[in-house]
């Protein structure tokens, strides 16, 4: 079987986006291709965001915004948005999932850590549902 590939879209891929793939990652390994972009990338990654994800020992600090391209999405086998609406591409026989998650943007760590647990959650709900 062919290694699925997961795309997280988020207007900024800056915080929600980037904490999924960190996430799907970590706990995926090289089982699931990891991509993540935004519709209007921001120009670096929420701090909160990577401080909440060091906090369980993932890094992703290195990561940079991206902005959404239709290659991404047509390569993808399930793509989640998380707020970015109609900006998202649809290709017929791609999987969707829309998870709707408070935005850490401005948020200090106190706020972003139950949003980086539910993430967690869902991810460990998504690779079940892949597996």
């Amino acid at each position: 079987m062919s290694t699925p590939t997961v795309l997280f879209v988020c207007v900024h891929n800056a915080g929600r986006s980037q904490m999924a793939a960190g996430w799907l990652r970590h706990l995926a390994g090289d089982r699931i291709e990891v991509l993540s972009a935004g519709s209007a990338p921001a120009d670096s990654i929420n701090p909160a965001a990577v401080e909440a994800m060091a906090e369980v020992g993932i890094d992703i600090a290195g990561q940079q915004p991206k902005l959404l391209s239709d290659a991404a999405v047509e390569k993808s086998d399930v793509v989640i948005t998380m707020g970015c609406g109609d900006a998202c591409p649809f290709y017929p026989g791609t999987r969707y999932e829309d998870w709707k998650l408070d935005d850490p943007a401005g948020q200090g760590i106190e706020a972003v850590r139950p949003i980086r647990d539910e993430i967690r959650g869902r991810v460990e709900g998504l690779i079940a549902s892949l597996a």
